[in-house]
């Protein structure tokens, strides 16, 4: 059926996810097809939100492009085999968009402009929510770094915070923090059925690790941080 963007009665529900360490195993600048392996939590959490009726898009950061690592084409490569893995296994993806943007220095080519679509800027989520008629306000974005929160929050999502980071999401600033942490994709889906009242899918309730991140965050004071390579 073809949703009127204009018609908010046609706005659909959306969970994004970031791609390197959400969906996959964060590999850094990985774009061999064959090396991908799926994020712990993702062959239970996606089927079931995809069954509760959620649209699943990838929203990811992508600067090996500016950096010079790999191209656009190698990144369609790896999006036509995430799709064909997510529809496999019962979760097809609705959207796969990415920011191959990064500023100079450390971009090094064309790409390396300012932009409003590398997150934490929530571009990426906007046009996303354009072209596919998403109810940002009705939907989720899934990450595991605080550019993912970040960028859900001011694009007025919902967010949940998955990854090695969760346990220490409440030391976060406010503007930062997500609204739930959890260890994986698995949890964050049974927290997200649960806040909006949906059944779940058809492998039932997710896991019982979910919790919620703290409303206020520990007294170290910590800002913004993430692990690993930037994206």
């Amino acid at each position: 059926m073809t949703r009127d963007p204009r018609d908010p009665r046609d706005l659909a529900p959306a969970v994004f996810l970031d791609k390197d360490g959400t969906l996959i195993e964060d590999l850094p600048y990985n774009v061999d097809p064959a090396r991908i392996r799926l994020a712990p939590g993702v062959r239970a959490g996606l089927p079931a939100l995809h069954a509760a009726g959620y649209l699943l898009v990838v929203a990811t950061n992508q600067s090996g492009v500016a950096r010079g690592y790999f191209t656009e084409r190698d990144l369609a490569a790896i999006r036509d085999h995430l799709e064909a893995m997510c529809a496999a296994m019962g979760a097809p993806l609705a959207g796969f968009h990415w920011c191959p943007h990064l500023p100079p220095p450390e971009g090094i080519n064309e790409y390396a402009v300012e932009c409003d679509c590398r997150k934490p800027e929530p571009g990426l989520i906007l046009r996303a929510a354009e072209e596919h008629a998403i109810d940002l306000g009705r939907s989720w974005f899934v990450g595991d770094a605080w550019m993912d929160v970040a960028a859900g929050r001011r694009a007025g999502c919902r967010t949940v915070m998955v990854g090695p980071e969760w346990e220490t999401a409440a030391d976060l600033q406010p503007e930062v923090r997500p609204d739930f942490a959890v260890p994986d994709l698995a949890a964050a889906a049974g927290i997200i059925l649960h806040e909006d009242g949906r059944a779940p899918g058809p492998d039932g309730p997710p896991g019982p690790d979910a919790r919620p991140a703290p409303t206020r965050a520990r007294s170290s004071g910590r800002g913004p941080h993430r692990t690993g390579v930037p994206a």
